[in-house]
């Protein structure tokens, strides 16, 4: 019987032979009369491990893994990875990726035929699903890989789960698309953009959607708003327009205290329509997308009149599961609770759409006040 920490020792050793193997083929770039690429070490050639990065290849040396320690830094008060902290690990390993594919150029993620096209990457949509949030502290594998989409997108995929015992924590999928750097345009994919890119595809996906749901777009009826919204300095990234992160803020800062108090956001949805720059004004609007009322009205009416020291062994807990009662009023308050949202900027003329978006929460499992004697999972 072989434990745990002989697995890990084996591991490092592997991964240490390798890295002794490998030549590191690195480039050096200069950017704006800077000679940054003996600072950046990007590779030229394909990598197989980077030390550094606690990363290496897999699926056949084409897909990414890279082992991450969450950090304080990372979590929120309750000390659970924030969905920020986890969008920014999606980013940050899908970059990686393209380092150690030794197909990186100078860009934001663009390869060299992309940077001599004058083109960059932009997503067009995502979609995460969260079933757990790391804690501080703990240590979790991010696999991602690419694969095709239609004739001129890559698709890009994530698996966030436990090192320990190897359970799922999050998946996520996105579609990217390219821009003209110059013309901000979208752009067919290059013949030699596409040779680059095809020998890295996968077929395989986080998430199966055989038609992805529709979002309807809110106008200014919608309940919830958040005007006047500007881009700082700190929001933009290295193409020059607003992170993709800044705008799930914007957005999340539109849900209800009651809801961001009480649950977990367990997914979230993004179609994204146009760039954001520094000079846009962005309105923030949020519709839910059934009666808020009902729902809390259903908590109400669990918390009160169900759990009122009701023990699931006696007579009448029984007539009321046998009715429905307890359990399909469960049922109702664990049914996710979901919302529809649009940024959009705020013109003189007219109001141009940046992301729409839709996102739902489960109820944390914490704020659940079962009763003493309940006996869950029958």
């Amino acid at each position: 019987m072989i434990n745990g920490t002989t697995l890990r020792s084996s591991a490092v050793k592997v991964v240490e032979s390798v890295v002794a193997s490998t030549t590191l083929d690195h480039s050096v770039v200069t950017v704006n009369g800077n000679n940054n690429g003996q600072r950046q070490n990007i590779p030229t050639k394909k990598q197989l491990v980077d030390p550094h990065r606690q990363g290496l290849m897999v699926e056949g040396g084409v897909g990414y893994r890279q082992t991450i320690v969450i950090r304080s830094y990372e979590v929120g008060p309750d000390k659970t990875a924030t969905l920020e902290s986890i969008l920014n690990l999606l980013q940050e390993t899908a970059l990686n990726h393209v380092w150690m594919s030794g197909l990186l150029g100078d860009g934001f993620g663009a390869t060299h035929g992309m940077i001599r096209n004058d083109l960059i990457w932009v997503v067009s949509r995502m979609q995460v699903l969260i079933d757990y949030y790391p804690i501080w502290g703990e240590v979790v594998e991010i696999d991602t890989w690419v694969g095709a989409s239609g004739k001129n997108g890559m698709r890009r995929d994530w698996l966030i789960k436990s090192q320990a015992t190897g359970h799922i924590f999050a998946r996520a999928t996105s579609t990217w698309v390219m821009m003209n750097r110059k013309t901000r345009r979208l752009s067919k994919m290059p013949e030699e953009v596409r040779d680059e890119l095809v020998p890295w595809f996968i077929e395989k996906q986080a998430i199966e959607e055989e038609a992805p749901e529709k979002i309807v777009k809110l106008n200014k009826q919608a309940k919830y708003m958040n005007s006047d919204l500007k881009p700082k300095r700190s929001d933009l990234d290295m193409n020059q327009h607003v992170n993709n992160v800044k705008y799930v803020r914007w957005m999340l800062e539109t849900i209800p205290d009651h809801v961001l108090e009480n649950h977990q956001l367990s997914g979230i949805t993004l179609e994204y329509r146009r760039e954001c720059g520094s000079a846009d004004i962005v309105e923030s609007l949020c519709e839910p997308e059934e009666d808020e009322m009902v729902s809390n009205l259903m908590e109400q009416h669990y918390n009160t009149s169900l759990l009122n020291g009701l023990s699931l062994a006696s007579s009448s807990a029984a007539e009321i599961i046998n009715g429905g009662g307890v359990l399909t009023c469960i049922d109702q308050i664990q049914r996710p609770i979901r919302y529809t949202h649009l940024l959009q900027t705020k013109g003189e003329k007219q109001n141009d759409e940046i992301v729409r978006g839709r996102t739902s929460w489960k109820r944390k499992l914490s704020t659940m006040h079962l009763p003493p004697n309940t006996i869950c999972g029958m």
